[in-house]
C-alpha cells in the first residue's frame, strides 16, 4: 500500500511547464516526478532505502530550473499511476 507522504507542484497548469513532485512510502522510499499534465506528461520514478536519501532527490528536483514556483499540496493527492510507457529513471 502506497502513502503520500509529500507532494510539490510548481503552480504552473500549462500542460507543458507543469511540474509535480511526490515522495510516497511503500516498503522503499518513492519520489516520482511528472513534467506534464496528467494525460501527456512524462514520468518518472526512483526508489530510496531511507527517506533522507529520497528527499535529497526531492530537494534535487525542486531546485531544477523550471518555471512557476515550488508549493507543498495536501497530501491526499495520489501520484500517478504506474504505467507501460513510463520512464524508471532519467533526467527532468
Amino acid at each position: 500500500m502506497q502513502e503520500v507522504v509529500r507532494r510539490w507542484w510548481n503552480g504552473i497548469w500549462g500542460r507543458l511547464t507543469r511540474r509535480d513532485v511526490w515522495l510516497v512510502r511503500e516498503t522503499r522510499w518513492t519520489v516520482m516526478a511528472r513534467a506534464g499534465d496528467t494525460e501527456s506528461g512524462k514520468v518518472l520514478r526512483w526508489e530510496f532505502d531511507s527517506e533522507p536519501q529520497a528527499l535529497e532527490m526531492v530537494d534535487r528536483l525542486l531546485r531544477a530550473d523550471t518555471a512557476g514556483q515550488w508549493r507543498e499540496q495536501d497530501r491526499g493527492t495520489p501520484p500517478p499511476a504506474a504505467g507501460a510507457d513510463e520512464a524508471r529513471r532519467g533526467t527532468w
